[in-house]
């Protein structure tokens, strides 16, 4: 999405609501759009926001040659095309149709409120579908009874997500027309699958950088535990390097790090490379911009053979000043933590 943000930067422009239950068996039109009262515009930049901040979003490439189906006179890319907000309530029911059939078709796709807004960020124009599914809450009730008020406890079915990501939302630049989709896999079919970019959007979706992220760092702890399970400090190291090269370049460059760890053991280089080859990304730049995601590098964690359990903070790690790992003559480690003016229980 570009630099990053802050939440009061999401200015709202437009915005309607329909609702998509699917135990009605048809879609729930609104005739009017929303007004955007400082309590609405905040729920919706709060979800704006944690999803543009996050590592969830994936791009969404259509091909060059996308054109409506001949049996969908709507596809979604044309549509996208000829978006204007002069006709934002007519635009917003022709978008969310497609959904709907989907979602009757297949069972498995839950029942939702699909808020549809526009809104400006860093000089840009975007439009945004929040597909916010249901879930169910508790709240109290009260009713009169013979002896005075009877409290109880009624279960709502219907509401929306307040302060939990959305797990299903696609955002549309409309400069250039380039879409980004955060979505979960349903079971369609009996298969697994991505429904919103593969049969609402009609696209194809890459990985996000979260998903990303995650793989190098995980084929980093494979090779690890594979040929350094003997030599615990060279996996503690490889995890240094990769929060470093964070640190430094607010990336992970998949082929600098594999020099930085492993140039001077060629063949468990090739056994790395391999693993990114897998996923066309032995020259990618994996960008994590929310500290959830490199949470894992904030500590290094430890577990002896006899049960004693370290939890280091990074930077004590890297300061030899702090801690100090021992090879003794017999083959066994010592980890000797220095300075040390308290100590603590709990």
């Amino acid at each position: 999405m570009g630099p990053k943000i802050t939440q009061d930067e999401i200015i709202l422009r437009k915005g309607i609501v329909h609702i998509l239950d699917g135990e009605l068996g048809y879609p729930v039109y609104s005739e009017e759009e929303l007004t955007l009262s400082p309590d609405i515009a905040a729920f919706f930049q709060g979800h704006i926001y944690k999803l543009l901040s996050g590592d969830d979003l994936k791009k969404c490439y259509f091909p060059e040659e996308n054109l409506p189906e001949e049996d969908d006179s709507s596809g979604f890319y044309e549509l996208v095309k000829e978006f204007s907000e002069d006709t934002f309530i007519e635009y917003s029911k022709k978008m969310t149709e497609p959904l709907y059939q989907l979602m009757n078709q297949n069972i498995s796709i839950p029942s939702g409120d699909l808020a549809i807004l526009t809104f400006q960020l860093q000089g840009e124009r975007y439009l945004a579908l929040l597909k916010m599914n249901y879930k169910e809450s508790f709240v109290h009730a009260t009713n009169a009874g013979e002896n005075g008020n009877v409290n109880g406890i009624i279960c709502y079915k219907s509401t929306l997500p307040g302060g939990t990501k959305l797990s299903e939302a696609i955002f549309i630049k409309l400069s250039d027309f380039s879409v980004q989709i955060v979505e979960k896999k349903v079971e369609i079919n009996g298969e697994k699958k991505n429904y919103l970019s593969e049969s609402y959007l009609k696209c194809k979706a890459g990985m996000s950088q979260k998903s990303r992220f995650s793989i190098v760092t995980k084929a980093v702890e494979q090779i690890g535990k594979k040929h350094f399970s003997e030599e615990p400090e060279k996996q503690m190291e490889a995890k240094s390097i990769l929060k470093k090269e964070i640190e430094d370049n607010g990336s992970l460059n998949v082929e600098r790090v594999s020099e930085k760890l492993y140039h001077d053991v060629p063949e468990i280089k090739e056994e790395f490379d391999a693993k990114m080859e897998k996923y066309h990304m032995e020259k990618a730049d994996v960008t994590p911009q929310s500290e959830a995601t490199t949470k894992r590098f904030e500590k290094q964690y430890l577990k002896t053979d006899t049960g004693i359990e370290i939890n280091i903070p990074m930077e004590q790690y890297e300061d030899v000043n702090q801690v100090e790992f021992i090879t003794n003559a017999d083959g066994t480690i010592s980890v000797l933590i220095k300075n040390i003016n308290k100590i603590s229980t709990r």
